[in-house]
C-alpha cells in the first residue's frame, strides 16, 4: 500500500478540519507516534473502527473517536503509495457499519 507509512484521519464535514473530539491524537496509522500503531490481523489487512467509545477488544491504534451526532469525513493519506494503488490492484475496502 504505501512504502513509507499510511494513515487515516477523520475531519468534520463543516470545518473541513480535524473533528474535535477528547481523543488526543485522532489517527490511526501504521506509525507508532504520536499514538499506538494500528495492529493487522493474522490474514495481514488492518481494520480501523470509527466511533464515540473505543469498543471492547480493539486496540486504541485501531480506533478514532467520532462525536455522536455529528458526521465526519475519513481520509487515508498513503505516503510514497506503492504501485498496487496506481494500477488499482489495491484499494481499500468501504466503510462499514458494525453494531
Amino acid at each position: 500500500m504505501a512504502e513509507k507509512f499510511w494513515s487515516f484521519t477523520r475531519y468534520d464535514t463543516m470545518t473541513r478540519s480535524m473533528l474535535d473530539t477528547p481523543q488526543r491524537y485522532p489517527r490511526a496509522g501504521s506509525q507508532s507516534y504520536p499514538s499506538p500503531a494500528a495492529e493487522a490481523g493474522s490474514d495481514g489487512s488492518t481494520i480501523i473502527y470509527f466511533g464515540p467509545t473505543q469498543a471492547r477488544g480493539v486496540t486504541r491504534g485501531n480506533w478514532i473517536q467520532t462525536m455522536p451526532n455529528k458526521g465526519f469525513i475519513p481520509i487515508l493519506h498513503l505516503y510514497s503509495p506503492l504501485e498496487p494503488f496506481f494500477t488499482q490492484a489495491w484499494r481499500p475496502s468501504e466503510v462499514e457499519l458494525v453494531r
